[in-house]
């Protein structure tokens, strides 16, 4: 099965977005985009590993899209916010797509296109597309943690 990978903010409200879709077949959360080895959870919130908290899914292509995916994407988070989703702020929080072949990349860059020039956002988009690199599962407690709790979101009101 293909994969997409994904930052947006906090990865626990990312996987939990991704996870109800249909013709998702499995997410995980990790850390990606950054220079240490099996980075930890602590050493990622330092903001001196450069790793985004990330999600990866692993999809269904006849039962759901890339470009599918990248809607989602575009709608689960402010796109425009540098280094920060809410009031989470740091490098780690970074929204990013993590392309994994040439189609991937140009599906993303066409998507974003589309939302830069639909006069949706207000300011400029801030969304990095760039190539997955090494994923590394996060630790086991931050798996679908929102669902191991009843919770469907994470983002303060």
């Amino acid at each position: 099965m293909p994969k997409a990978t994904f930052a947006a903010g906090c990865f626990w409200g990312v996987e939990e977005t991704f996870r109800r879709l249909p013709g998702v077949i499995r997410t995980q959360v990790g850390y990606i985009g950054g220079k240490a080895e099996r980075p930890t959870y602590e050493q990622v919130c330092s903001d001196r590993t450069g790793h985004a908290e990330a999600v990866e899914v692993e999809y269904d292509p006849e039962r759901t899209s890339y470009e599918a995916l990248l809607d989602v994407f575009w709608n689960a988070h402010d796109p425009t916010q540098v280094n920060r989703q809410g009031p989470d702020i740091g490098t780690q929080y970074r929204s990013a797509v993590f392309y994994h072949d040439e189609s991937q990349r140009e599906a993303a860059e066409a998507s974003r296109r589309a939302l830069e020039t639909s006069g949706s956002p207000r300011r400029p988009i801030a969304t990095e597309i760039v190539p997955a690199s090494t994923f590394w599962r996060a630790e086991e407690y931050h798996q679908q943690y929102l669902a191991k709790r009843g919770a469907s979101g994470c983002h303060l009101p």
